[in-house]
């Protein structure tokens, strides 16, 4: 096995979600009978939304990129601005689903994280959760210098929405009045079992930071490894990403928008995973509407640390989905889009001042009861 391929092996083992193995689909669609035929909803290509661009750049010159969506006239939420914030390894595109089912309703905002997509790429060492963070701060001060603002935040994003009440818990309450935490995590990331048993999954931990720091060395073999495409990419992908049927087109597209960050991004976060530790940045979120989404099957940020920050946050609103995944936003989009409005909804109401504080716990503690067709209603401590 080639290292190309092998960078992808330990990648998807590891959470990179198959971003070493998933790249080369030629091969992979002769194989398995995939076809980029079919790769549209309503004859609209996964991830063909874009507004016009506008840089962000940040106090240590990366060029970040960043898409507003305006509301329309008398829209529903159009005094919010909601901001997005991507996972490890993909890029502003995976939010295609939210643009559809929220466009209009809300201002959205849509940005690439640094070194992901289209943003550029910063200095050897900058390359980590508590800089997403500060990079998180200078786009909601470019964008939205004013008003209330809802984060939403999926995997790694979650954890740079983290970083952000971890440097600035003053806003939250203030300017920041949600948050949606979608299949992420406050820390414990290293003994996370990957959904392997243990004994592998702790070799793996301790082997992988070596080995994707070796490979790291010769990006260029690498990046053509994961060029070459291999049917065990896709299938990587599909196992870390999906635990109900989907089709093989959103497959290839999540496996694509892996394949398209750099093997040297992915390595320079990589450390930060196993370091991240922000528990202690979660109290700020009990002074806003926040909700907690995750799947059960999800092998790279499991359940139970979903249940971990709904616990640290009492009044968090948690759904855990059945039959899915890590990609909650691309596998069930319609439950997401949902649940998020009914934030946008709560967060509309805290920032006109129609709810306290302590009316958003006293609510929230009613709305745990419920059971949502598609996922469990859970009750946090």
């Amino acid at each position: 096995m080639s290292a190309g391929r092998n960078a992808g092996l330990v990648g998807a083992a590891l959470g990179v979600l198959a971003a070493g193995a998933a790249a080369g689909l030629l091969a992979e669609r002769k194989l398995l009978g995939r076809s980029i035929q079919g790769r549209t909803l309503d004859g609209e290509p996964f991830g063909s939304r874009h507004s016009e661009p506008r840089i962000v750049t940040t106090d240590d010159g990366v060029e970040l990129w960043v898409e507003v969506e305006q509301p329309r006239p008398g829209a529903a939420y159009g005094d919010l601005t909601v901001i997005f914030c991507h996972g490890y390894a993909l890029n502003l595109d995976c939010w295609y689903f939210q643009r559809r089912g929220l466009g209009g309703a809300a201002r959205l905002v849509f940005w690439d994280q640094r070194g992901h997509g289209r943003s550029g790429r910063g200095e050897t060492g900058t390359h980590s959760i508590y800089r997403t963070g500060r990079d998180l701060a200078e786009v909601l001060e470019a964008v939205a210098p004013t008003g209330p603002v809802v984060l939403v935040g999926h995997s790694m994003g979650g954890m740079s929405v983290m970083a952000y009440a971890d440097q600035h818990p003053e806003v939250f309450g203030d300017r920041i009045v949600g948050v949606a935490l979608l299949s992420t995590s406050a820390g414990g990331m290293g003994e996370v079992t990957l959904g392997v048993p243990k004994p592998v999954a702790r070799l793996a931990h301790t082997l992988a930071p070596r080995f994707v720091s070796v490979l790291a060395r010769s990006p260029k073999a690498i990046e053509r490894g994961r060029k070459s495409g291999s049917d065990l990419g896709f299938l990587l992908t599909r196992m870390y990403s999906f635990a109900s049927p989907v089709p093989p087109s959103l497959v290839d597209f999540t496996a694509e928008m892996l394949a398209s960050t750099p093997f040297e991004i992915v390595a320079e976060f990589f450390p930060s995973f196993d370091q991240h530790d922000l528990v202690d940045a979660l109290p700020p979120l009990q002074k806003v509407e926040s909700l907690v989404m995750v799947g059960d099957q999800d092998h790279l940020t499991p359940a139970e640390h979903s249940r971990d920050i709904a616990r640290v946050v009492p009044g968090a609103e948690l759904h855990v989905l059945d039959r899915c995944g890590h990609m909650i936003v691309l596998e069930y989009p319609d439950i997401v889009n949902e649940r998020l409005r009914e934030l946008l909804d709560r967060s509309l109401r805290l920032a006109q001042n129609v709810l306290s504080p302590a009316d958003v716990r006293a609510s929230a503690k009613s709305r745990r009861s419920r059971t949502i067709r598609g996922s469990r209603t859970e009750k946090s401590a």
